[in-house]
């Protein structure tokens, strides 16, 4: 059996991968950062040392939406960053067969043409909210080519949509957009305000989708270039916000703040190269994966006033 270790094993997606990862019978060491702070290389060590992984999925980050990013720009920067070379560095000092890397679709250029191809990462900056983090995602990128390069250490690098579903973040001020949509209807049942015009366009993918790419890319692909994983949909956020609305029975008014940043104009993956290079595609549908998703946060909100949609 690969000695496996899943770092951000406690998170969204982590918690998601841990689960096929044990359905398939493996048994993943789970790094949660209580226990291992990977901004600290001591930590760090310690970690692989407890571990010993023939198999590193680095799923660890600190991430947060729009507002978060506002308030964290060194601290995402910083913390992303250090975790990433941490984790690149002890896996060639300990000989580790394979690194799977997690990116972020925040590390496009803000006028990437849509749909964002790979070969697309470098033609500009980052969408400013986010450039901190995103760019930090991509020195880990150049880091993983570098090593391999180098040292010929696998590491392979994958850039997943904006993800959502069961065990997301819904918390008041570093949630995504679809839970801070479901909290806020919950919440407020009479009116939403939220930031921007509307007009942004995003793509999301159902997290149990994701835990199956990073399965898949982790078995079938070795490769140094970097590889979206996403389901190839746009949709904007005035849409979603009335998909949220008609799903959760939210009959009130939504507001738009236009004071407040929209993000990045656009953002929707080209996903061809995960479907050629090792056989993912997503098999959700946006209105089913928030349909799962809103009934998960009725369970965890016993008390709620979200009500079923006529």
């Amino acid at each position: 059996m690969t000695r496996t270790l899943v770092t951000g094993g406690g998170g969204f997606l982590g918690s998601h991968l841990v689960e096929q990862l044990r359905e398939q019978g493996g048994d993943p060491f789970v790094a949660r950062r209580a226990d291992y702070d990977l901004t600290r290389w001591e930590d760090a060590e310690r970690l692989f040392e407890d571990s010993r992984p023939e198999l590193v999925f680095h799923l660890a980050a600190e991430v947060g939406g729009i507002g978060a990013n506002r308030a964290n720009p060194g601290r995402y920067w910083y913390a992303n960053l250090i975790m990433g070379a941490h984790v690149l560095e002890l896996a060639r000092l300990h000989e580790t067969a394979k690194v799977v890397l997690a990116g972020t679709v925040c590390a496009y250029p803000k006028h990437t043409p849509v749909p964002f191809h790979e070969d697309e990462l470098w033609n500009g900056y980052p969408e400013e909210t986010n450039a901190p983090y995103g760019v930090a995602k991509k020195s880990i990128l150049v880091g993983a080519q570098s090593y391999r390069e180098q040292y010929g250490t696998d590491a392979i690098f994958l850039l997943p949509a904006n993800l959502y579903g069961p065990g997301d973040n819904f918390h008041p001020t570093n949630a995504h957009v679809i839970a801070d949509l479901i909290r806020k209807m919950h919440e407020s049942p009479s009116e939403v305000v939220l930031w921007g015009d509307g007009s942004p366009t995003r793509e999301f993918l159902y997290v149990e989708d994701a835990a199956e790419a990073f399965v898949l890319a982790a078995e079938r692909y070795d490769g140094s270039e970097p590889v979206n994983v996403g389901a190839g949909k746009e949709i904007s956020i005035r849409e979603l916000a009335e998909l949220v609305a008609e799903l959760t029975g939210f009959a009130g008014e939504i507001r738009w703040d236009e004071s407040m940043p929209n993000g990045q104009p656009r953002r929707s993956l080209d996903a061809s190269r995960a479907r050629e290079l090792f056989g993912f595609e997503a098999r959700t549908p946006l209105r089913t994966g928030l349909e799962r998703t809103i009934a998960w946060y009725r369970e965890q909100v016993p008390h709620s006033s979200l009500h079923a949609a006529p």
